[in-house]
């Protein structure tokens, strides 16, 4: 089978989410499962073609009518979408100063493409994460603990679960799920503030994994 090609996007507009800070750990966590070009210009999701998955490491998702629409055509088509922990976060854009303001309500398009959103988190911790569906994502992948920041989110009921966190103060929340799009696949893990996380051998199996399944036919 060919290597399939993935445009990895982030941002370095905020510090806490810095892309090329993370954009090394991304790409080794991915390893060879996929080609990858990485960039920060949101005008590449203009025009998908060659692609065969986007993965997604933006804080702020205001995007272009024209960047929009490319990335949800690119999906709706048969695309695949990773999206990566800051990816789920669909209510903070960016001030013009360096900081945050709040929509009032989740990006909709983004929030029906993801099929859930971020909430809040409390302080980075060491938690557990526990695999709780057979699927090709999870094939290999064991429960596992993490250094990281525990994303609280909210998903829809139609999406499958493979993951959920075990945290000493929280619900069991998911990290990890997929669902389809269009004639696309979506897979979101909330993992990733930390290049611990994406050091983990199990969350590196369960990207590559994720990635397989993604983009087969």
């Amino acid at each position: 089978m060919q290597q399939p090609s993935a445009l990895v996007i982030g941002e370095t507009t905020f510090s806490f989410h810095d892309f090329e800070e993370m954009r090394p750990h991304i790409e080794s966590a991915i390893g060879d499962a996929a080609a990858v070009t990485a960039t920060t210009d949101k005008d590449a999701l203009a025009d998908l073609a060659g692609y065969d998955l986007v993965v997604d490491y933006l804080t702020d998702v205001t995007l272009t009518p024209e960047q929009l629409d490319g990335l949800l055509g690119f999906v709706r088509d048969g695309g695949a979408y990773l999206g990566l922990h800051c990816a789920a976060d669909l209510t903070n854009v960016h001030d013009g100063n360096g900081g945050l303001d709040k929509r009032d309500e989740p990006f909709p398009d983004f929030r029906d493409l993801l099929g859930g959103h971020f909430l809040t988190h409390p302080e980075q911790s060491t938690f557990g994460v526990e695999i709780v569906a057979d699927h090709d994502v999870t094939d290999g992948v064991s429960d596992f603990e993490v250094f990281d920041e525990p994303y609280q989110v909210d998903v829809d009921d139609d999406v499958t679960v493979l993951a959920r966190m075990n945290h000493p103060d929280l619900a069991d929340y998911p990290v990890a799920w997929v669902r389809e799009y269009g004639a696309g696949r979506v897979c979101y893990a909330s993992l990733g503030h930390t290049a611990e996380a994406f050091e983990n051998d199990d969350y590196r199996r369960l990207l590559r994994n994720a990635v397989g399944w993604l983009v087969r036919d």
